[in-house]
């Protein structure tokens, strides 16, 4: 009674293009998905991954850093499981999965180099 024929007409011709107006209001959430992935995602994984091989290359000598905090060197590494000693008489054992960080042992400065 309120629609008129020419509207009727109008509404039924217009639903063959809603495909391609669907598709092109879509667009948008891919490019904003893409964008995210690429600048948050992605470098987050890489982050993660090099962390996991840092934690898994843990050997004898290196010094760790804990997720509490604790400082000290690598002394004993197992499994799952490192045996730190803090200080000269203290040893704790720790997962290695709570490393925060692995500083590697460097080689020793030679006793002849001046200081700047």
């Amino acid at each position: 009674m309120f629609a008129t024929p020419a509207f009727a007409q109008a509404a039924a011709g217009g639903a063959a293009g809603n495909g391609a107006v669907g598709l092109i209001a879509f667009l948008p959430y891919v490019a904003i998905f893409a964008i995210f992935y690429f600048l948050m995602i992605r470098p987050q994984q890489q982050r993660a991954k090099a962390h996991r091989a840092l934690i898994d290359a843990v050997k004898k000598g290196d010094e760790v850093v804990t997720g509490g905090g604790l400082i000290g060197k690598v002394i004993k590494v197992s499994d799952g499981e490192v045996e730190i000693e803090i200080a000269p008489t203290v040893k704790v054992k720790a997962l290695k999965a709570t490393l925060a960080d692995v500083r590697t042992r460097g080689l020793p400065a030679a006793a002849n180099d001046a200081k700047a």
